[in-house]
């Protein structure tokens, strides 16, 4: 049975959420309690910026500053159409970015540009997060897969779409930093970020003991499609995934469809038209240490 929150100490690859250190998180400030837990049925307003931030004050004891910074956002999003449906409007509102940015990085954590997060890798924009999560069209229920935790974002926006995320991150110390960011964040009241499974591990072979899977999201750049996440994507599964040599990755839409002969077909469209968008690479494990890439 695949645990959450808390693994025991020992298990291969599983981060042991109740160990990681409390230094970890992303937010300089501590974090207040939630007045409102979160449930599918909270909505917040997406017609007026003042009732938003008097709502995420009222109901997410959050910070009106980032409130409104992630309204503006927003805002832009819609317009850019990265986002398109409600469901994937109201994930963007009740995610809060600016805890999942290093301190450093604050003041921008409503930019459109990628930020570090240490270890070489990146917190992704918010227009290719939400683009790439309305592209899959997560329902609730649905289990998904990321591929490249990072800071813990993407997770945190799938949790409210469906209470099945599982994601893999490579780097060890970021998997337990951002562990730890999930449960100081539960504490606090966050309770749909109990939904979240996390692991430690080279994500090219997915989860094979969770699959199969309805979605998956892959996060750093390859130049193919690896197999094992094709074999545990479910018949009419979607994948987003970016594809092509270093720096220069398209991203795509791939859907796998079975025939009733059980013969499987994959069809793959780039979200972005052909535009290129570069990605960190996905790296490769051997052993204990991540030595190259996964690229042929």
């Amino acid at each position: 049975m695949v645990q959450r929150r808390q693994f025991l100490a020992g298990s291969a690859g599983l981060i042991a959420g109740a160990l990681a250190p409390r230094w970890a998180m992303a937010a300089a400030e501590p974090i207040a309690k939630v007045p409102t837990p979160f449930t599918y049925d909270l909505a917040p307003p997406m017609d007026s910026r003042e009732k938003f931030v008097a709502w995420g004050v009222a109901a997410r004891g959050e910070d009106p500053k980032y409130l409104g910074e992630r309204f503006d956002r927003f805002g832009a999003l819609v317009r850019n159409e990265d986002l398109w449906d409600d469901r994937n409007k109201r994930a963007f509102l009740m995610t809060p970015r600016e805890k999942f940015v290093r301190p450093a990085n604050l003041s921008r954590a409503y930019e459109h540009a990628f930020l570090d997060i240490g270890y070489g890798v990146t917190i992704s924009g918010p227009h290719i997060v939400g683009r790439m999560t309305n592209t899959i069209d997560v329902k609730k229920g649905e289990k998904v897969l990321e591929i490249g935790t990072g800071s813990g974002y993407q997770s945190a926006y799938l949790s409210h779409l469906t209470y099945n995320v599982y994601t893999i991150e490579i780097i060890k110390p970021l998997a337990e930093r951002t562990r730890a960011t999930y449960d100081e964040l539960i504490e606090a009241g966050y309770n749909e970020f109990k939904t979240i499974s996390t692991k430690n591990a080279d994500g090219y072979y997915g989860w094979e003991e969770a699959a199969p899977f309805d979605k998956i999201i892959v996060t750093c750049g390859i130049d193919h499609i690896p197999p094992p996440l094709l074999q545990q994507l479910k018949p009419n599964g979607v994948m987003v995934i970016p594809v092509g040599p270093p720096g220069a990755q398209r991203v795509l839409k791939v859907v796998k469809t079975q025939a009733d002969d059980g013969s499987i077909t994959v069809a793959r469209s780039d979200i972005y038209g052909g535009k290129i968008v570069p990605f960190v690479p996905f790296t490769k494990l051997e052993g204990d240490s991540i030595k190259g890439t996964h690229n042929n």
